[in-house]
């Protein structure tokens, strides 16, 4: 009874959703929200500007290197933990390898009452192109 409940439930939500790409959901949420570049970043954190750049790429990448900044929650666990470590009227950077994955986490954050955040346009990959410090 509940499993056909479930599945009734399910077809009806998803019958109300249009498809689409993963494509289509990161441009949409890169037009939602703010980007900034690594430069930006480092720039703002050289002259004392406060701000929490979180880094959401898999503990893996974590571990390969990182942007020394940084603080990790990953975003598998993002909104559970966000809110125990970040205040809601911080600003906040999110960073993931390339932007994409850091743009639709800024896109959560923002449904959750985060107000001033933004995602690292380029990633962990322009972090280190541009210069940014990094640790093990």
């Amino acid at each position: 009874m509940a499993a056909r409940y479930a599945a009734e439930i399910l077809s009806a939500y998803e019958s109300e959703l249009p498809m689409k790409t993963a494509q289509q959901l990161i441009a949409e949420a890169k037009a939602a929200i703010s980007e900034v570049t690594a430069r930006e970043v480092q720039d703002a954190l050289g002259r004392g500007e406060v701000l929490t750049l979180i880094d959401i790429r898999e503990q893996n990448e974590w571990a390969l290197g990182h942007a020394e900044p940084a603080q990790y929650i990953g975003r598998g666990v993002l909104e559970s933990q966000i809110e125990a470590k970040v205040p809601r009227d911080s600003r906040v950077v999110l960073m993931c390898a390339s932007g994409n994955r850091s743009a639709l986490a800024a896109v959560t954050l923002r449904e959750m009452g985060y107000t001033n955040v933004a995602s690292l346009a380029g990633g962990f990959r322009d972090w280190v192109a541009s210069g940014g410090a990094v640790a093990d």
